[in-house]
């Protein structure tokens, strides 16, 4: 099953390096890692996306609170949360599929960011999901010749927040 795991680390050199050794010492794959400061200059946050049972992310939880950098760690899988990526693609076009392009990012809420005679440059943002059903589709219309996603950002709902213990 997929999970989304947020951690808030010590914002130090070494500290994104000591995670993903962890990660990768015991075997586990991240699908998607987006990391950056807080507001906080000292902390920064983590997200990453992988695979595996609830057991498994236990057990990947557990190891990392034992990590000196991890501040906080939580899995917002079964948590009511919020997931955004971004998508850069750019596709080859011609005289017959402009429209078909054009019809495609309007159906998904996309932006045109370049535009040339033969390729055009979309932006998306939306849930991994949405993501990968839009460059399914427009796959389909155009080719494909470059692509760039940011990687899962995600927050839960509500008032909770991931914060350091008092």
């Amino acid at each position: 099953m997929r999970h989304i795991i947020s951690i808030l680390l010590q914002n130090e050199a070494g500290a994104l390096a000591r995670v993903a050794g962890m990660f990768s010492a015991r075997g586990y794959n991240i699908e998607s890692l987006t990391v950056a400061p807080t507001h906080d200059d000292t902390v920064s946050r983590l997200t990453l996306v992988t695979t595996g049972s609830d057991a498994v992310i236990e057990q990947i939880i557990k190891q990392s609170r034992k990590l000196i950098d991890i501040v906080e760690i939580t899995d917002l899988t079964s948590r009511e949360h919020i997931e955004s990526e971004l998508l850069i693609l750019k596709v080859g076009v011609d005289a017959a599929g402009g429209r078909k392009i054009v019809e495609c990012v309007r159906r998904h809420r996309a932006l045109v960011l370049d535009e040339t005679e033969t390729t055009r440059t979309v932006q998306l943002t939306g849930t991994g999901a949405e993501v990968n059903s839009f460059v399914a589709e427009l796959s389909g219309i155009a080719r494909v010749l470059e692509l760039v996603r940011s990687g899962t950002a995600a927050l839960e709902c509500g008032a909770t927040v991931l914060a350091s213990s008092p």
